[in-house]
């Protein structure tokens, strides 16, 4: 009798060692920490950031884990919740395209600050980190998008499970504690995609309450709480409750094939833009018709091309879609999003800003754009887009990007993604102090964690070394 899927990731955890994961996984890693770490820095400067950080801090005062780019040091778990609302509140996180799974944010948050609270060094909590994300982007990947077709956000769902995977590494629990770890965890997984309707924050807070839950259910299993076994498979389990009539499309094999051989993280895609991931092969688009354009008011009709399964997402209701009230709903706007690249020639954290929801010029391209499936799309191995311009002297313009840049082979080179901390962590730390901070970060599996928390903090910091905050 072949191991439950619960069963095979306990024991891949269980025994796994810093010298079995590849080097060029391991550096890939530190890279993607880098850059969740960087976006957490940066969602500092957004109001969301001190409410979430005030509300956690209410409840359960001061502590000594740190929080990124903050004053503050929480408890344990409100430490691991704020990092993770800091991490994913921008949406600038990285994601697996095949998963559709923040895969970062579904596991750093609760093996940075578990690593730091038990004095770990930094090659422990990468060893449970590469743990977690092989777990997070197998779970995405075998629901096959099933998760937002249900109504749930897939992080949100994934994320207790990578994260008790995670904590149980971290606190070396046996086999059967890592399948009980996984037992429990299934019983607070949640996270519904009800925030699409309005612009809600509650999508920043999934990933942060995964990290609890995960951390909370492998404390639990070390003490001899009893998890169910099969927490993913049977009529009771994860895939049937949660996904219902798309049940029937799971491939149940995907969560354990291939573990520890096949390394899926070095996958994952680091976004060069704000926004939500779908629509970043149309906003590369729409920045290549730029230069083509003889001016903006040319334009007669914008024809968005989105992978079909998207749409519901990105461009629906069209209504609410060209006219975003926020700037959390601007970042799942197809319409906002091509008509900013196609006016400012850029998009970045500024154009989210409240003056530039409101561009007059950028509104009334919205208004003459349209959204349709992409029948050219290479969806889900990548995030392909496409943009067509009618213009009023009659001219069609068109172009297509099937690989989003930030994926396969147009991954962010190291290089790169520095250049995006630097810039992110900048709105927090001086330049120094950044350098610092990313300097020891993509050294972390040389050091303690707590010689890299220490520069992720401001509350040691020289006034001089922090930039004024923003009040984006």
């Amino acid at each position: 009798m072949s191991d439950s899927p619960a069963r095979a990731i306990a024991r891949f955890a269980a025994v796994l060692r810093y010298d079995d994961i590849p080097r060029a996984v391991r550096e890939r890693a530190q890279v993607q920490i880098l850059d969740g770490l960087g976006v957490g820095f940066a969602a500092n400067a957004y109001p969301f950031a001190d409410k979430a950080i005030a509300g956690i801090h209410a409840l359960g005062g001061d502590g000594a884990c740190t929080v990124v780019g903050r004053r503050e040091c929480l408890p344990l778990r409100d430490a691991a919740l704020a990092n993770g609302i800091l991490i994913h509140g921008l949406d600038f996180d990285d994601t697996h395209l095949e998963s559709i799974v923040h895969a970062t944010a579904a596991c750093l948050p609760c093996a940075l600050s578990l690593a730091e609270a038990l004095d770990l060094h930094g090659r422990d909590l990468l060893i449970a980190y590469v743990a977690g994300m092989e777990v997070a982007i197998r779970l995405g990947a075998a629901v096959k998008g099933g998760f937002h077709h249900a109504g749930f956000h897939a992080t949100g769902i994934v994320s207790h499970f990578s994260a008790a995977v995670v904590a149980g590494k971290l606190l070396a629990l046996t086999e059967d504690q890592l399948v009980s770890a996984q037992g429990i965890a299934a019983s607070s997984a949640s996270g519904v995609q009800v925030f699409l309707e309005e612009g809600a924050w509650t999508k920043r807070f999934h990933p942060g309450w995964g990290a609890v839950g995960g951390i909370t259910a492998a404390y639990l299993a070390r003490s001899g709480f009893v998890g169910p076994s099969r927490p993913y498979e049977g009529k009771f389990g994860l895939f049937q409750t949660h996904l219902q009539a798309e049940a029937a499309t799971v491939d149940g094999t995907r969560l354990a094939a291939g573990l520890g051989s096949r390394w899926e993280l070095a996958e994952t895609a680091i976004k060069p833009y704000p926004v939500c991931h779908f629509i970043h092969g149309a906003a590369d688009a729409a920045l290549a018709l730029r230069a083509e354009l003889p001016s903006v008011d040319a334009i007669a009709r914008v024809r968005v091309l989105l992978p079909e399964p998207t749409l519901p997402i990105v461009a629906e209701p069209s209504g609410d879609k060209r006219r975003p009230q926020t700037d959390y709903a601007a970042k799942f706007s197809a319409p906002f999003v091509i008509g900013t690249c196609l006016v400012h020639g850029r998009f970045g954290l500024s154009e989210l800003r409240p003056d530039a929801l409101k561009h007059p010029t950028v509104l009334a391209l919205c208004e003459r754009t349209e959204c349709a499936p992409d029948p050219d799309t290479a969806f889900p191995a990548y995030f392909s887009g496409g943009v067509e311009l009618d213009l009023n002297d009659g001219r069609r313009l068109r172009r297509h990007v099937r690989v989003n840049s930030g994926a396969g082979e147009r991954a962010l080179s190291v290089e790169e993604a520095s250049a995006k901390f630097m810039a992110a962590a900048g709105t927090v730390l001086s330049d120094a102090a950044a350098s610092r901070a990313r300097d020891a970060i993509l050294s972390i599996d040389r050091r303690p964690v707590r010689a890299t928390t220490g520069s992720l903090g401001v509350h040691g910091l020289p006034d001089r070394e922090r930039p004024a905050r923003s009040e984006s």
